[in-house]
């Protein structure tokens, strides 16, 4: 007795199974790829909108800097312009001393008949252009000038008639004298 046994319908529906559970597994691994791939995506996109913001803080921090440093620019220039109008004034003041010294020797030693017309100052080198009657005064007024505690040895640079003929202009540079300024500074 021989028993035949088809086994061609199991093997097809095994196939099928196989088929089946093959096409379940693309499609599992299609949606897990997508899933993953969506979630790689949105990784990155967050992360791309975290650097954003930080640049974004980091733009913002750059551009107060920048206008703190112009800030502490101008408050430096602004220094330095008063440290220099310091300096200016605390100038001005000791020549000022030196100023009422020189006018109070020049006032002290003028001769009658003789009239300062410019008096000029470079330092310690004062410059003056008068009118005086005679070659008399003249000659007088450079002594007094020498004289002067406050002011050296005069240099007469040039004397010469008057326009209208009636007197001599001159003109003569001294020294003023360091004890004058000194002195001036004193009180």
């Amino acid at each position: 007795m021989s028993i035949t046994i088809n086994l061609l319908p199991w093997r097809e529906e095994q196939r099928e199974r196989r088929t089946r559970r093959f096409y379940y597994a693309v499609a599992a691994m299609l949606l897990l790829g997508a899933a993953l791939g969506w979630g790689i995506a949105e990784f990155y996109a967050a992360q791309v909108a975290a650097q954003q913001q930080r640049n974004a803080f980091i733009e913002e921090q750059a551009r107060e800097l920048s206008q703190d440093i112009g800030d502490l620019e101008r408050y430096q220039a602004d220094a330095l312009r008063l440290g220099e109008q310091l300096v200016l004034f605390q100038t001005l003041q000791t020549q000022r001393a030196s100023t009422v010294a020189l006018f109070n020797a020049l006032a002290g030693s003028v001769v009658d008949g003789v009239v300062y017309q410019q008096v000029s100052r470079s330092g310690a080198r004062v410059s003056v252009e008068g009118v005086a009657a005679s070659e008399r005064q003249v000659s007088d007024q450079l002594r007094r000038i020498a004289d002067s505690p406050a002011l050296g040895v005069p240099s007469l640079s040039e004397v010469e008639s008057d326009a209208e003929g009636s007197g001599r202009r001159f003109r003569f540079d001294v020294e003023q004298s360091s004890l004058a300024t000194s002195a001036g500074e004193q009180p």
